[in-house]
């Protein structure tokens, strides 16, 4: 019987929740987190603006540092993204519930890759285009966990964080 009651009550809170999950043409949402490379953890600060009802442009700073031995040398590197995506999100055309954020698409960035003079391995600074598919849950309407894998750039591997809507 408590479980039923539970599941009532879980079920109630959910129905009665406003949240918006995808980005609406006009609005404006904020992402922060962390991500995973096999070039160190880097962390990240994007900006995402609603173009139409299904599809979002966003901007996106990231940074990370790590250490190689290379040749039996110790070397730390740095690594500087500046990106751009355009994502489409999937929400209408598949129905899904208020509370989460389906989406996919390609983004470009340029990559900043700051090694020692002495480094004589592959730090390929430079222009790289890359796909990504993501997915957010808000928990209230204006905060929610995101969650997105990746490829083809630099911030090849996933990331995850929180969105802010502003």
């Amino acid at each position: 019987m408590k479980k039923i009651y539970l599941g009532a009550m879980l079920l109630f809170i959910t129905a009665i929740s406003s949240a918006q999950a995808s980005l609406q043409s006009g609005n404006n949402q904020l992402n922060v987190g962390v991500g995973l490379t096999n070039w160190g953890v880097p962390i990240y600060l994007g900006f995402d603006f609603g173009l139409s009802r299904d599809i979002s442009l966003g901007l996106e700073l990231s940074y990370r540092s790590y250490n190689e031995n290379y040749h039996e040398v110790h070397y730390n590197h740095n690594i500087i993204g500046f990106s751009g995506n355009a994502n489409y999100h999937f929400n209408r055309v598949l129905s899904i519930p208020n509370r989460f954020d389906l989406y996919a698409g390609l983004n470009l960035g340029f990559y900043v890759w700051n090694s020692p003079n002495s480094y004589a391995g592959n730090n390929s600074s430079g222009l790289n285009l890359g796909a990504q598919v993501g997915g957010r849950y808000f928990i209230t309407s204006k905060v929610g966990l995101n969650l997105e894998f990746g490829g083809g750039n630099a911030f090849s591997g996933g990331k995850f964080g929180l969105t802010f809507k502003l």
